[in-house]
């Protein structure tokens, strides 16, 4: 597979000018949580892993100059892609702030609406995040989240995980479910970090979208999944294994999308209304 090395640099100006303003992977979560937030003025926002700027913007613009909105991202250039967009459109209720949300810079008691869009599960340290969202939050502020789930990309993962146990890697095996839980918790897991953190869980909605391909040779070749995924897929394995064993899933991917006519990943997500107690 020719590809399979190839690695993006996410501080590079010109990748991040390429990116779709609203990726196909974050469309789903996000159109969701525009949905399910109370549209209110004089509105204190916050948006955790606001990226490129989806959806933040929208929403600020949706919620208009009575309502002062924020968006916190370590990733420098997808902030200062936002911020030029944020310029250019001429919205002046929003901000951007490149930084970690284990260290929020703003008061206590000072949000009425946080919002994530897939984001709350990438980051380091999720116990030390809820705990900021609570102190920068006031009583009856709403949080709307969405993630996805442990079981995204199972199709993948299953073949992964039988290529690892037929090659004798027990170790590498045991890697590939820690990567999984490390950026995929149950949502048992989530309800407890939002319950924690001082909130009430009023409402989940449950939902999935495929990702669909003519075979595995595609799905490795195409950009989101090298852009995201493929790095951190091949670091499970040490460096001379890594073009050997992703042959060999490759090949299993191609006799999977043979039979079915075609192979498809299943994103099962959720988003996540809750109000603060």
């Amino acid at each position: 597979m020719s590809l399979i090395e190839s690695t993006f640099d996410l501080n590079d100006v010109k990748l991040i000018s390429v990116i779709d303003d609203l990726p196909l992977w974050s469309a789903p979560f996000g159109l969701k949580l525009l949905d399910t937030i109370d549209l209110k003025p004089n509105l204190n926002v916050l948006d955790i892993g606001s990226g490129m700027g989806f959806p933040i913007i929208e929403l600020s613009q949706r919620l208009g100059n009575s309502c002062n909105v924020f968006g916190i991202d370590p990733w420098n250039t997808a902030t200062d892609r936002a911020k030029l967009k944020m310029n250019i459109w001429g919205i002046t209720n929003l901000r951007f702030i490149e930084g970690k949300a284990e260290l929020l810079p703003f008061e206590n008691n000072y949000f009425d609406l946080i919002i994530s869009n897939n984001g709350t599960n990438n980051v380091d340290d999720e116990e030390k995040v809820f705990s900021e969202i609570s102190r920068t939050t006031k009583s009856g502020a709403q949080m709307v989240i969405t993630v996805n789930l442990p079981e995204t990309m199972i199709e993948f993962y299953n073949v992964y995980e039988k290529v690892l146990k037929e090659n004798n890697k027990i170790d590498e095996v045991e890697k590939l479910q820690s990567h999984i839980h490390s950026k995929r918790k149950p949502l048992s897991s989530v309800k407890e970090l939002i319950e924690n953190a001082g909130f009430e869980i009023n409402e989940i909605f449950e939902d999935s979208f495929s990702f669909r391909y003519l075979d595995g040779s595609t799905m490795f070749n195409h950009f989101i999944i090298r852009l995201a995924f493929m790095e951190s897929w091949r670091n499970i394995l040490n460096q001379n294994d890594r073009k050997r064993i992703f042959d060999k899933i490759e090949i299993e991917l191609n006799k999977i999308a043979e039979v079915q006519k075609e192979l498809s990943l299943t994103i099962p997500w959720v988003c996540i209304n809750s109000r603060k107690k």
